[in-house]
């Protein structure tokens, strides 16, 4: 259960000495919170666990997606394995390092796009063995 801290009413502005304001009350309380904690010297226990497990997500998520890409530009190799060579451009070395070249980068593009769901099933189902993901959910 998150709480939104948005909802919370904000309290008018206390002077300290008299004149001034609290400064940064238009700050949520998470960061104020922050703040308070850096000038005493200390970190939030969760900001930086939150911060590393969004990078280890993002991490993970362009790996599934680089995956995917592999398995298209494999699928795709094999289906013009099967397409019979025409002889009216020839069938040089050079034409096919450029559709090699081609098909790499259009299942790159596929896999970018969304592709056909492979790197969010395995997004999926590598997120769901981390514990630590579990318990967050």
């Amino acid at each position: 259960m998150r709480i939104d801290s948005n909802n919370f009413i904000q309290p008018s502005p206390v002077s300290r000495t008299g004149g001034t304001p609290v400064v940064d009350q238009g700050a949520s309380f998470a960061e104020q919170l922050e703040k308070a904690a850096k000038a005493a010297g200390r970190t939030v226990p969760g900001a930086a666990d939150a911060a590393a497990q969004a990078a280890e997500d993002a991490k993970l998520k362009a790996t599934c997606k680089e995956m995917e890409a592999v398995f298209l530009n494999m699928m795709l190799t094999r289906m013009r394995a099967t397409v019979p060579k025409g002889n009216l451009l020839g069938n040089s070395s050079e034409e096919q390092m450029l559709t090699s070249l081609l098909d790499t980068e259009l299942t790159k593009n596929m896999a970018q796009a969304g592709g056909m769901g492979l790197a969010d099933m395995l997004y999926r189902q590598l997120k769901k063995n981390d514990v630590k993901g579990q318990a967050l959910r």
